[in-house]
Formats: structure tokens, sequence, C-alpha cells
């Protein structure tokens, strides 16, 4: 039975005057989570490595966005956050303070695990485990594939400390040379060059590049010893400010991203092998503080243990998991526009293939009634088939639009090149608004049918990404609603204008009016509550942020309302807390996938399942940028199969789920269910049952 430690209190449990949990404290907690599942001794020993790494990933992104958007925030004088009681000088401290905690952790975990793979055959191994074969071969494989891309830098007054970008990794040597001379000296360590290097003899023992360029440096530095050498590693700010009302908003971005690897400095981490007066050297010649650098007793740049992975046997991962390709697209021989007419359909991806989304498009390309194809993308793949359809698409003479989201963190490049493919296609590029992000997944085309022009419309909650869509969890829905076909047409016309349409027949739109929305449907079941009927919110997010929403949701509380929540990584609300919250449970799945479909249903006046509830899927989480700074679809699911897929298959097991479950405390802390061979696990449910799309005319014979 292993041991998962439950994450840290957010605040003293005894504390009520506490209504909302910080926004920064909470996502680290979420980032202990994910770690915990490398505790788990029932998944197998790669997943569990795979856990680590994504963890220190996720840790990365923390201090480069998060964390440097607090410094950001102090250097232009604010003092404290806003609307939130605390100093930013405290918070910082907060912060740093668990996230080195969580850094420590990490390290554990990784030794613990690299301990076990040791076990299974794969040796991860130092300069003493070497023989002299191994060090005779190491040496041969050095000097003809690594050392020519090396460039060493003696550190003198005529060669200053050079710069390191953005994630840059290096290793820093004091050497006495053979006169007594003292040498300081620095070999970055190249983006290209692979961190491991694997044996050819004797199973498989890996060595990392760092230990090879300490190993060699007499060949770069003849007869000098090593005092003292250590590897470290830089993170820097990697927010990017833009003038969105720059002529070219491209050639903007493009020297933002530059800019990018030249952001201050956030973190540095250092091996404990180096002196405290190098320590002291690099944190003046970086512009850093203590608590921005953090000394590691093992392993720097965890999050490259990902290209670890390699080494492992097949035998050490989850099996494959084979997507399913719903029958119900089957059933009309694979037309997709056949099986859409016929009834609307929604995908749960990953268990049902994300092919039919690639079908759709690949078909609108080549089917010659097809007449125009709009599409939205905030993030795909750099070698994307939905790019390569909506090229082909153009080329076949079709009027494509594509409205790319070049603001999409880490993904700015990628979407440049993919907006320049298109264009020299032919598709009709659009870079969206200004100061605002274009967040919704939404298809929209239209075919000439018997004479008459007919729209099909696709709205996801996750990304038009063929690689993600394999590990998250996200909803594909395909309707011929006329009247949700016209919304979408309306939304890609403001898109393309600017211009705010007069009304909206089904959707409901962020910025417009999604928050308003959503604080009137919480009314209605205070309303419907105080009444004695039926009332009820049950919602799933990804991160659940927004101050008004929160407090309305307190409010329906105290009114009696039951309220059920799944958010995955942040959350701000404070649950069951008497006399405030005492009717609101917080749950997070963390599992084999990533939970991130959007679903919000309200009782609507009838219980848990029936059919007046009101259900609805969404490309947006309850934060401030999701409801008033981003381009949002909130899509009431009305068709009959359609809705009881999503309600009482998908909710239903989400909330059903004690296998990946945590539940979240009044102090902040989550705990995990205890793991029975009986847990329910929603993940294992849905790989091995098909939905209601899923089984098509199958269903009839159930």
């Amino acid at each position: 039975m292993s041991i998962i430690p439950p994450t840290k209190p957010l605040v003293d449990s005894g504390s009520e005057r506490v209504s909302f949990f910080n926004r920064e404290l909470s996502w680290l907690a979420f980032n202990e989570r994910v770690l915990a599942n490398s505790y788990d001794k029932s998944m197998p020993l790669g997943e569990r490595l795979r856990f680590v790494s994504i963890a220190a990933s996720n840790l990365d992104e923390f201090y480069m966005i998060r964390l440097a958007g607090l410094y950001q925030l102090r250097k232009r004088g604010f003092t404290t956050l806003p609307e939130q009681n605390i100093s930013i000088d405290t918070l910082i401290l907060k912060i740093v303070e668990r996230a080195k905690q969580l850094e420590i952790s990490q390290r554990k975990q990784l030794k613990l695990i690299l301990s076990e793979c040791a076990n299974a055959g794969v040796f991860l191994i130092d300069e003493a485990d070497l023989t002299s074969e191994d060090i005779e071969w190491l040496e041969s494989w050095y000097e003809k594939h690594i050392l020519p891309l090396l460039s060493p830098t003696t550190l003198d007054p005529s060669h200053p400390f050079p710069f390191i970008q953005n994630n840059g990794k290096g290793v820093f040597f004091e050497l006495s040379s053979p006169t007594g001379e003292m040498v300081k000296t620095v070999i970055l360590i190249p983006e290209n060059i692979q961190r491991f290097v694997k044996l050819p003899k004797n199973g498989i023992r890996v060595v990392c590049i760092e230990t090879v360029i300490k190993m060699f440096i007499n060949i770069i530095y003849p007869q000098h010893l090593i005092k003292s050498s250590g590897m470290f590693r830089l993170l820097r700010d990697s927010e990017i400010e833009i003038d969105d009302e720059a002529d070219d908003l491209i050639r903007e971005f493009e020297t933002a991203l530059r800019a990018r690897r030249r952001g201050n400095g956030v973190n540095l981490t250092i091996s404990e092998g180096l002196s405290k007066h190098v320590i002291a050297f690099l944190s003046r010649e970086l512009g850093l503080i203590d608590n921005q650098i953090t000394i590691s007793s093992g392993h720097i740049g965890i999050t490259d243990f990902y290209k670890f992975l390699s080494f492992l046997d097949s035998d050490l991962f989850f099996k494959t998991y084979q997507a399913r390709f719903p029958q119900r697209i089957v059933d009309f021989k694979g037309d997709c526009f056949a099986a859409i007419r016929n009834k609307d359909i929604i995908i749960h991806h990953p268990y049902e293939s994300f092919d039919v989304v690639l079908r759709f498009l690949q078909q609108a390309a080549e089917d010659t009634q097809v007449l125009t194809v709009r599409q939205t993308l905030y993030r795909t793949s750099a070698d994307s088939p939905i790019v390569k359809a909506l090229a082909k698409a153009a080329e076949n003479g079709k009027s494509v639009l594509a409205l790319i989201e070049i603001k999409a963190r880490f993904d700015e490049e990628n979407n440049i090149q993919l907006a320049r493919r298109l264009e020299r296609a032919g598709v009709q590029v659009s870079y969206g608004l200004a100061n605002m992000k274009i967040h919704t997944k939404l298809s929209l085309i239209t075919r000439l049918e018997a004479g008459q022009l007919v729209s099909y419309s696709h709205f996801g909650t996750g990304n038009y990404h063929p690689v993600t869509a394999k590990v998250y969890t996200d909803l594909s829905y395909f309707t011929i609603n006329p009247e949700i076909c016209r919304d979408a047409w309306r939304i890609f016309n403001y898109l393309t204008t600017h211009i705010k349409p007069d009304r909206f027949e089904k959707i409901i739109i962020s910025p417009f009016s999604s928050a308003k929305w959503l604080l009137k449907q919480i009314d209605a079941e205070i309303d419907a509550s105080t009444k004695g009927k039926p009332s009820g919110v049950w919602m799933k997010m990804n991160s659940l942020v927004d101050k008004e929403i929160i407090e309305k949701l307190y409010e329906a509380s105290q009114a009696g309302v039951i309220i059920k929540i799944i958010v995955r990584g942040i959350c701000c609300l404070r649950p069951k807390v008497r006399g405030l919250s005492e009717n609101i449970t917080v749950t997070s799945i963390i599992g084999r996938f990533l939970e991130h479909s959007r679903i919000y249903v309200f009782a609507n006046n009838g219980e848990f399942l029936s059919d007046r509830n009101l259900v609805v899927m969404s490309s947006a989480d309850l934060m401030p940028r999701n409801l008033y700074r981003r381009v949002e679809t909130f899509i009431p699911l009305e068709n009959e199969t359609v809705r009881a897929q999503v309600l009482k298959q998908v909710m239903v097991a989400l909330l059903q789920d004690k296998s990946n479950c945590w539940e979240l405390q009044p102090d902040g802390q989550y705990k995990k269910h205890r793991k029975t061979e009986n847990n329910f696990s929603s993940h294992t449910y849905f790989m091995q049952n098909p939905s209601l799309s899923g089984l098509g005319s199958l269903a009839v014979l159930d």
C-alpha cells in the first residue's frame, strides 16, 4: 500500500475570516497533487517518473509566469495585490518557501524513482561507476559529438560573464592552473545537446551530459585541477508585453519573443558542490537575491527527465490505450456530415478518437458541396493536420477563414509560423482582437444542399491539437442546429469586424454575457431553494478564481443549495466552512488523463439527473480572464442524447470517482481518498464503456 502525502494547508483551519484561498498558493497545492501521483506504486514506474517531470515543468512555468508577475508588480510600485489583503512581499516569501519545499520533494522522489529504475535494469550512473572501457568510449564520443558544440568562457576582465537565456543550463568550474592560478570558467550547454548519453555495452546505463563535460574538462584546460564544479540553470521572466495597437502585430510579437529570452532572472538553481563565493558571484552577475537562488543536492533541470523515459521498457508504462472511433460515424460509413445531419453528436476525448474532428475538416476540404470553412486556432501541433486540412480547403477553391490566436502563451512562435503557412495557401488569416484572447474552440462549415445553405458547427472544450487530445479529457460537440450555427457565424463576424452582435440566440459569450448569465443561474437556484423547490449546482472546470462567482456560490450555500464542484487546478473557494460554505464540496481528479473539459449543470427546478436540468459545456474556466478578457463560449446542450451523455454518463462518473479523487478541506489541504481495489475510477470506466454517441446503432442492442 503506497502512502500518498496530503497537500499542505493554505490557511489556519480555525481562521473563519478568510473567505478566499490565495490563487498562487492554490496552484502550488495543485502541483503537489500532481507530484503525489509519483508516490502511488499502483501506477507503472515510467508513469510515476513522468509525473515527477510534469510537476517540475509546471513549477518552472509557475516561476516564469506567476512569480515573475509578482516581481513585475512590485517593480511597478505595487505594495499589495488588488483585492487581496496581503502585501506582495509577504506573498512572495510564502510562495517561494512553498515552492522550494516542492522542489525538495521533487528531488527526493526523483532519487527514489531512479533507484527503482535501477532495480528494473535502467541505471543513471556517475563517473565513479564507469569502467575504463566506458571512459574510453565516452571520450571518443564526446570529442566527436559534443566538444565542437561547446563554447567555454574563461571569466576575466576581457571575458565577461556570458548571457544565459531562459532555461539555460551550464557547468561552472573553479580550476587551478599548473602555475597555481585560480581560473573561473563557464561552459553553457546548448539547447540542441542531448541531456542523457546511453553507453553501448553492459545493459542500459545512462550518463548525464554535465557529468561528461566535467570528466573531460582537461581536454579544454589541460593540466588544470578542479577545485569546485557544479551545474546551474536559470529561469527568466517569460511574460510577454506587447502593444495591441501596433501597426504590425506579428512583428511586434516577434520582437517580444526575442525579448522573452532576455527577461529578468527569477530563479537560479545551483549544484551544492559550488563554493559560497561562486554562488555570490553568480547572484551578482545575474542580478538575483537570496530567495531567488536554490542550492540543489540532487539533479538540476528535472523537467528534462521526460527524455529519460525513452530508456525504460514499455512494460513500465500504462498499456497503450487505443481511442474508440464512434460507432455513430461508422453507421454512416464515415460520412461526418451525414451523421451530424441525422443527430447531434458529442465525442468524449481521449476515450473517443480525435480523428473525428480531423475527418470533419478533411471531408470539408474535399467536399465539392462545401463553400466556406471558418476555424479558430488557439493551440495546435507544429505539423498540424488541422492546418493541412484548412490549407487544402483553400487550395480547392473554398473560402477559408482562420482566426489564429498568437497570444497563446509559449505557442506564439508556432502560431506565427502556422499563420504564414495558411496565408501562403490562400487562407484568410485574422489575429483576433486587441487586449483579448480568442479562446473559444469553434469550426463552422457551410454546404450547399438541395439549393439551400446548411451550416455545421463544431464546439470543443479543448484545443485543436491531435497530440494533447490523446491525454486531455475534452468534449467535442457537432450540430446543425440553425440557432447555434447562426450564433457561430455571429462570433466569427465579431472576430473579423470587431462589431458586437445585437443578439445571440442560444450561445452565451464571454466577454459580453457569461458572468451575468452564470450569476443569474445561481440566483435562480437560490430562489428555488428558498421556496422549497429542487435546487443544486454541479460544476466541472480547471480553475475557480472569480471572486463574484465564488461569493454568489457562498450565498447559494447559505440558502441551502447543494453545490458539488470538480476543479482540476486552482480553487480559491473555501468549502465546508460553517455559515459560509457548508453545502459546498470541492474535489479534484488527478490521474492518467488530464481533466480539461468544462461542464456546468443547474437543477433548473428538477432533481439531479432529471430532464429539467440545464446542462452547458464551455471553453471557459471561472476566472476573471475567461469571463471578461477572452472570447469564450457556453453551449446549452438540448439534444436528448447529447444531454444524457454529458449529464448521466460524464458528470455522474466524475462525481463518483474515488480512485483519482482528492477532496478540498476547509483549511485548503487536499486529502486523497483511500485507494482500494473496489474504488471507482472515472478514467477506467470511460476507457471500458462507450458513450451514447460512441455506441450509435449498437445502443439499440444494449
